[in-house]
């Protein structure tokens, strides 16, 4: 369902961008040129990525989707930019020619640097990277396949499908009727003559009055990064799946029959709180799992027969899951006060997401063994968790004492009948475990399917410590002895389950996050851990584990490649430019950028996370192909004689059309996207968002910020081409 989602927000996209690109241009020809490198980029990226032995997925097509906003780029700058040598009255290959000529190169530099700010993602480490990855190759191989079809099929299906139009230009009074749709366009661009009339008043504004501008957009673009202070940061965004697993744990020593008794209860309680309309099924899974592969597969929070775990999946429309986990969470602690309820992560990313653990907050206390000073600061560090606002289901993973039976061999003793320690243990493992756990036996039935053959006692016969003690124990020298012959049986205490780490013995207290973001939470518990170091006994270390360890890897390496593409992005701009201030004024378009994607996690509380940071980085690519086009343009015009005022000016009054059908291409593409309507929507939506909140705010400082600076740093005199002139 999460796949044919993407796929229908894919379309989507198509469809809308075409839409917006028929409204600028106004041909149907036109437009079907432009679309058609959609399908033709994705077929060729979807090559490349089987090439490499990926799949299809919910990344690599959520990466696919991502590029229909912008495989239109190439294309649409193209026929804009024919459309205008056109309009000069060229014939239709002259058009063709230089229209393509003019914007070569811009537009490659501008595709390397989309393909380049994806270089970040080398940087992710873990599970993101294997997820991220495919994504951005996704992307680059879109983009590289979309601008060598902007040199090759595009001008091609102008020159067959566009000379009508060339005709049109070259003798306006031979036109006919117009249709509906003509009339329509023809209102649309008086529209547009007036924006960008107005457009050019406000431009001619800000670059009379550059200092007030400039000091103006500086303090807003500083106040709007501050806010990403606030939006709090995850490492990915929560997903509805419509599943919940609970997991209880009663006292240590319930027996197995009494845990499902008391699982009945509880389910009791759920059923009261979610509608009986809404469940589609309710498994309970209890005890402890029966082979090492079912509890490699798990969290292993499965420890003994006291613990059960119920799962549920909720019916297609259900009110929000998270609702119900609050409601739960806080009605069976009140009514089972003497059971530990957690809840799991129930859907597959956030399980790969938590490496394993049961929670995304996993504080390591590692220390020396059967220390109870170690055993109490793991319990005062849960206890401080719990006063962290956002923190809940704070829980210990080890149950460090519950009831045992002690056995004591008089070693004398047994070393006179022939027998060891060792074999003790042994007789006692499989009388109480089967002989499947010491020296498992199989038979295989003609089919060739094999079955264990075990050899145990039946569990009602050791229904005492007297009758434990009347276990046979067999010497090596073949004869006989009962337990109690050699040996005592007692009460005593011990950990249930040990979990040690580099031999070392560790507490785990683990901890999820419910009604904040993870960030907060984790800087929350670092402070404590801060706090409680001065305080730790000798041999005692405290680690944070989890996924919020990984966040914070993965956002340190997403920072250093994000600067890294950037320098990259501007040192291959010194190189075409053959200029060291060019780029710096391209880059300028950057802190509105940033200012916009701010501004759209705010507003749509949308937190901080690795897709929000993607976007963040497509954002950047995208900024910077619109800001090449405007320099460009206005280099091209210093040596017909412009001043850097009027060359400023004449680059975004002409390169208005571009900028903002590239600009809405993007947008438009990602609002299905930024919605996050279908299933597993929530994953990829803030990419969506922080594309829609940067590309807003970048176009407006493309178009205002970035002439502002140019006039400004640009004040060197170009020299007159004699050439130029005459052409």
């Amino acid at each position: 369902a999460a796949v044919e989602g993407v796929v229908k927000e894919a379309a989507l996209a198509a469809a809308l961008t075409a839409l917006m690109i028929l409204l600028f241009l106004g041909s149907w020809r036109a437009t079907l040129i432009v679309v058609i490198s959609i399908p033709l980029s994705i077929l060729v990226s979807i090559i490349f990525l089987n090439t490499l032995g990926m799949t299809l997925n919910v990344m690599t097509l959520g990466g696919l989707s991502l590029a229909v906003g912008i495989l239109v780029d190439d294309a649409t700058v193209e026929i804009e930019n024919i459309h205008r040598n056109m309009a000069m009255k060229k014939p239709i290959v002259r058009a063709i020619m230089d229209g393509a000529q003019e914007i070569a190169a811009p537009a490659f530099v501008a595709t390397l640097c989309i393909c380049i700010v994806f270089v970040p993602v080398a940087f992710i480490t873990g599970a993101a990277k294997s997820l991220f990855v495919p994504l951005a190759l996704s992307v680059v191989f879109a983009m590289m396949t979309s601008y060598f079809l902007s040199r090759t099929v595009v001008p091609t299906l102008v020159h067959k499908l566009l000379a009508g139009e060339a005709q049109h230009f070259m003798h306006p009074e031979q036109q006919g009727t117009k249709g509906p749709f003509a009339r329509f366009h023809a209102r649309f661009e008086r529209a547009f003559e007036r924006m960008r009339d107005a457009y050019g008043g406000l431009l001619a504004w800000a670059l009379t009055h550059r200092i007030r501008f400039i000091v103006g957009f500086a303090v807003f673009a500083l106040g709007s990064s501050s806010l990403l202070s606030v939006v709090g940061s995850d490492f990915f965004p929560s997903v509805d799946a419509g599943r919940i697993k609970l997991h209880v744990r009663g006292a240590p020593s319930t027996r197995i029959e009494q845990t499902e008794h008391e699982i009945a209860r509880i389910q009791e309680v759920i059923k009261a709180i979610i509608p009986a309309d809404e469940i589609e099924s309710m498994i309970d899974v209890l005890g402890v799992p029966y082979s090492g592969i079912n509890l490699s597969l798990s969290e292993g929070a499965l420890i003994s027969p006291a613990d059960g775990q119920i799962m549920i999946a909720l019916k297609e429309h259900h009110a929000p899951t998270a609702d119900y986990v609050r409601a739960m969470r806080q009605k069976l602690n009140e009514s089972f006060p003497d059971k530990t309820f957690f809840f799991l992560a129930p859907d597959i990313s956030t399980q790969v997401l938590n490496f394993g653990l049961a929670a995304p907050i996993d504080i390591q206390v590692v220390g020396p063994l059967g220390s109870d000073e170690h055993y109490a600061v793991a319990r005062k560090i849960a206890d401080k968790v719990k006063q962290i606002p956002g923190a809940v289901d704070v829980h210990l993973a080890q149950v460090p004492r519950g009831p045992q039976l002690r056995v004591d061999v008089d070693r004398a003793m047994a070393a006179r009948l022939g027998l060891t320690q060792r074999d003790v243990a042994s007789d006692l493992l499989v009388s109480l475990s089967s002989s499947g756990q010491v020296a498992p036996n199989f038979w295989v039935d003609p089919r060739g399917v094999q079955y264990l053959v075990a050899v145990q006692t039946p569990q009602y016969r050791n229904d005492s410590i007297e009758a434990l003690a009347q276990t046979p124990l067999s010497s090596a020298g073949g004869g006989t002895q009962l337990l109690s012959n050699i040996g005592g049986v007692s009460r005593a205490e011990g950990p249930v389950n040990l979990t040690p780490y580099n031999v070392a013995r560790t507490y785990d207290v683990q901890c999820s996050v419910d009604g904040t973001d993870l960030g907060s939470v984790s800087a929350a518990v670092r402070e404590v851990i801060e706090q409680m170091k001065p305080e730790l006994p000798r041999g005692v270390s405290v680690n944070l584990k989890g996924q919020a360890e990984s966040m914070d890897t993965s956002f340190r390496g997403l920072a250093y490649g994000l600067i890294f593409a950037v320098v990259l992005v501007y040192l291959l701009m010194v190189v075409n430019f053959q200029s060291w201030l060019d780029p710096f004024i391209i880059l300028m378009a950057l802190p509105g950028a940033l200012a916009g994607i701010s501004w759209m996690l705010f507003l749509t509380h949308t937190t901080i996370s690795v897709p929000a940071l993607m976007g963040a980085i497509m954002t950047i690519g995208v900024a910077t192909a619109n800001s090449i086009l405007v320099v460009t343009f206005a280099n091209e015009q210093r040596p017909l004689g412009f001043d850097s005022y009027h060359a400023a000016l004449a680059a975004g009054m002409t390169r208005l059309r571009p900028v903002m059908m590239t600009a809405l291409a993007m947008i438009i593409g990602m609002l299905p996207m930024s919605l996050g309507l279908g299933e597993g929507g929530e994953q990829n939506a803030p990419l969506g968002r922080a594309v829609i909140g940067g590309l807003l705010i970048a176009t407006v400082s493309t178009l205002f910020f970035v002439p502002v600076m140019y006039s400004i740093l640009r004040t060197r005199v170009a020299k007159h081409d004699p050439d130029v002139e005459a052409l």
